[in-house]
């Protein structure tokens, strides 16, 4: 679901007025107008921000809560929606690869859950539009529930009698898959995030940051361009600019152009179903936004995640491969790394390393004062790993000379034009349709 014009900015108002998680209404109202949240907030972002017909009524959601944490969802009665989205953990697991039914390791990092109601699009890759679309797909991933299909699934609850009557009362009809996600959905557009430090620094507490956060939000809009995608504003609250970007991430381990010679075939008729198990079971994974768009410029690109809460929701990127956020500002202090279809915008950025720890402090600021605890806990643990980091590379960071003086582009960066790689040869793309 892409968010109307406008909607932006009310999220701002919400965000930026000390909101935890979302409580739920008396029986009979529904969460597009919640009576208990602080003042300040407008219903008029719910309202918007959930599609017509999906409004969440307390039951649904505690429908969906139970479904969401219902381990029978899965085919060997091991692995449930939080399994890879624990609450305690901020909505995810804490790995760098989730892991589904026997063990089985998919190939992409697992996203918060947190405001996952104000996204554009769903999963890394956008191929999702609406939270209900995403619900259905886990269950009937071979990797991550293994469920065959979705009739399997619906067999299988109506099995379960206490699932029969709380279906029919919510939904007033048997079980069917539909319900299924629209009751996940609810549920998950309850879980929402917006009380960090940050927002009570933004909203006039002087106080709330120390002076090395308040230096690394000055580095955040300056020196290190973070909010070129990250920009956290009236425009951007979630610290995402909800887009698909390439910034050299599996570059080190992939070549790009060969890949995508060989996915363009596999995906350029794909359905939904064979595209969700390329994006996680497949060397394809790496493709990126390019299996849902089969665009090449999509080639490795993946969509800027929201940086609330990010201090308790690492390891980092969409493949899990940076353990901590001392690598992931290496990772961009070095402009990424080179290959074909690399971001514009990815540069060097000549941080030192007293103005890297800035950073890293003001992203600990914002995650939601529900965390505080494991905030911390997380800040410890990745600072004690802070002089162990592969990624780090001062000299290229600052140039050859190791000063700001010397700062130039990177010629590793000079490679050829995607446009004249010809990674379809005679096959003319396809274009999908995203839904909204």
């Amino acid at each position: 679901m892409r968010l109307p014009s406008g909607v932006v900015t009310v999220l701002a108002v919400v965000l930026h007025s000390g909101v935890g998680l979302a409580a739920s209404p008396p029986s009979g109202q529904t969460l597009a107008t919640p009576p208990k949240l602080p003042p300040g907030v407008s219903a008029t972002l719910w309202r918007l921000s959930v599609p017509p017909g999906s409004e969440p009524t307390p039951e649904k959601v505690a429908l969906g809560e139970k479904l969401f944490r219902e381990k029978r969802l899965s085919v060997d009665n091991t692995v449930a929606c939080m399994t890879c989205h624990e609450p305690e953990l901020g909505f995810t697991d804490g790995k760098p690869l989730s892991e589904g039914v026997r063990q089985q390791k998919v190939t992409r990092n697992s996203p918060t859950v947190l405001n996952a109601l104000f996204n554009a699009t769903q999963f890394w890759d956008g191929r999702a539009g609406t939270l209900e679309d995403q619900a259905k797909l886990p269950i009937l991933n071979p990797r991550e529930m293994g469920m065959p299909d979705a009739d399997t699934v619906v067999r299988k609850v109506r099995g379960i009698p206490e699932y029969v009557t709380e279906f029919r009362q919510v939904f007033g009809r048997e079980v069917n898959y539909d319900d299924l996600a629209a009751a996940i959905a609810a549920f998950e557009r309850t879980q929402y995030s917006g009380n960090a430090r940050f927002d009570q620094f933004i909203t006039g507490d002087s106080k709330a940051l120390t002076a090395s956060e308040k230096n690394g939000w000055a580095l955040f809009n300056g020196k290190a361009r973070c909010n070129s995608c990250h920009a956290g504003n009236a425009v951007s609250p979630l610290f995402s600019d909800q887009k698909f970007h390439n910034i050299g991430v599996a570059a080190h381990k992939q070549d790009f152009v060969t890949l995508a010679r060989k996915g363009v075939q596999v995906v350029r008729t794909g359905d939904e179903k064979q595209i969700d198990e390329l994006a996680l079971n497949s060397e394809f994974s790496e493709l990126g936004r390019f299996l849902v768009t089969k665009q090449e410029n999509d080639v490795g690109s993946f969509k800027t995640p929201t940086l609330r809460n990010v201090g308790i929701t690492g390891p980092y990127m969409h493949d899990g491969s940076l353990p901590t956020l001392w690598d992931v500002m290496d990772h961009y202090n070095k402009g990424g790394v080179a290959n074909p279809y690399l971001d514009g915008g990815m540069q060097r950025l000549g941080l030192t390393e007293p103005e890297i720890d800035d950073l890293v402090a003001f992203l600990f600021a914002l995650t939601d004062t529900k965390f505080d605890a494991l905030n911390k806990e997380q800040l410890a643990k990745q600072r004690a790993r802070k002089n162990t980091r592969p990624e780090r590379d001062t000299a290229i960071a600052m140039g050859k000379k190791g000063n700001l003086g010397d700062l130039a582009p990177n010629p590793d960066l000079a490679v050829k034009n995607p446009a004249d790689l010809g990674i379809y040869g005679d096959v003319t793309p396809v274009t999908t349709t995203q839904r909204k």
